[in-house]
């Protein structure tokens, strides 16, 4: 029992970092403007995580190497690296700094202003809380504490999708019947984005290999993945179906993050507002956290770099994230947009990081007998077209060329 207890933890912590104030305000957004047609958008975004996040536990744990550590070890001395790192490099930082930004942003949310001229001073203080925690490296206190806010949350969300008394025939048609309606496309890339997190790729295997060092297996990896991933998609799922029942079909569509704390009143009344507020609190923390500590991850370890060298990039990647978070967050002057932006960036650039971790997991020598099987292949191509197609769509979109 205790040997199980202390492999607990890979899959909740990728969890934690999914289910961000990102998760609860595109999942708000969807349900309140779309009501359950975009549920089958949650289900693909769990199925792609699955697949995606096996991938990376059997490399962290047969492997023994980070994503980073394998995409170097495959284009070492090939023309293709210094293309590779840097790409790898800019997606990262990328979609790591806008999903901080968002991090940040969804923290404060209900907070009282406090500004000092156009700086917003709640920020630049979640910002410091996370530089110490990262400086210090205390992280496994804190980030328990800060689960369990986040799991109380989706506690509060189950209970209130249960009392809203949804339509069961509504959210199965939304779960089977995949549609995309008018003005729709970039909410459906966020979905996705908010769950098949691209740089959770680089934390999983990276956390998944220091766990078995320490003995975990691959079945306990997997087992622990499953759970997580699953137990958060089910969060996101209760999220959009009270939104759907509590404010689809009002009239008036879902534009600011006040709207939200409605979906909460059939169950918490009148303190909804601050039960959203310590809500948002807890899940903003956590993933500003854990988006800084990924992207160090990934660049030291695609740069394989000596022991001294890889400390100063390491400590200085996580500034840079962090930094750029806070900078937009202080500034920003539309949450609702910056968060959704974040969402959005990771979905993009999730196609990028599933090819890598695609054709690394066919590396026999790297994973020997456990390189993926045709259906693991088939299935990762299948996520990595769909992302594709749907990134390209609202791209077209938004340049007005559909």
């Amino acid at each position: 029992m205790r040997s199980k207890r202390q492999h607990i933890g890979p899959g909740a912590m990728i969890a934690a970092a999914f289910i961000g104030p990102g998760t609860v305000t595109t999942a708000t957004l969807a349900g309140g403007n779309f009501g359950f047609t975009l549920l089958w958008a949650i289900a693909f975004s769990v199925l792609a995580t699955l697949i995606l996040q096996e991938m990376t536990a059997r490399l962290g744990v047969v492997g023994k190497r980070g994503l980073g550590e394998a995409i170097a070890q495959k284009t070492r001395g090939r023309l293709l690296y210094w293309p590779m790192t840097l790409l790898v490099i800019a997606a990262v930082f990328i979609g790591n700094a806008a999903y901080e930004a968002g991090n940040i942003t969804g923290a404060i949310i209900g907070l009282p202003r406090w500004y000092l001229g156009d700086v917003n001073l709640w920020a630049v203080g979640i910002g410091f809380i996370a530089f110490m925690v990262l400086s210090t490296g205390r992280t496994p206190l804190i980030e328990r504490v800060l689960v369990l806010l986040v799991a109380g949350m989706a506690a509060v969300f189950l209970c209130t999708a249960i009392i809203t008394q949804p339509s069961i025939a509504g959210i199965a048609s939304g779960l089977l019947t995949p549609s995309i309606p008018e003005n729709a496309a970039m909410l459906v890339v966020g979905l996705i984005g908010t769950t098949v997190v691209p740089y959770n790729l680089f934390l999983h295997a990276s956390a998944v290999k220091n766990h078995a060092i320490s003995g975990m297996t691959l079945k306990e990896a997997r087992q622990d993945i499953a759970l997580s991933v699953v137990g958060g998609g089910l969060i996101t799922l209760c999220i959009v179906i009270t939104a759907a029942a509590s404010l689809h079909g009002t009239g008036k569509p879902i534009t600011s993050l006040s709207q939200i704390a409605p979906t909460l009143e059939p169950l918490m009344g009148a303190a909804a507002a601050a039960v959203l507020t310590v809500g948002f609190f807890a899940a903003g923390l956590s993933s500003a956290i854990t988006a800084p500590l990924a992207a160090a991850y990934a660049v030291t370890e695609i740069l394989a770099l000596n022991e001294q060298r890889r400390e100063q990039v390491f400590r200085w990647t996580w500034l840079l994230v962090l930094g750029v978070g806070v900078l937009f967050a202080s500034f920003s002057l539309k949450p609702l947009q910056l968060i959704l932006f974040a969402q959005v960036a990771n979905g993009l650039l999730l196609p990028v990081c599933a090819a890598f971790i695609l054709w690394i997991a066919n590396d026999r020598s790297m994973l020997q007998r456990h390189t993926n099987t045709g259906l693991q292949n088939l299935s990762g191509v299948f996520v990595i077209a769909i992302t594709l197609i749907l990134g390209a769509r609202s791209l077209s979109l938004a340049a007005g060329w559909l």
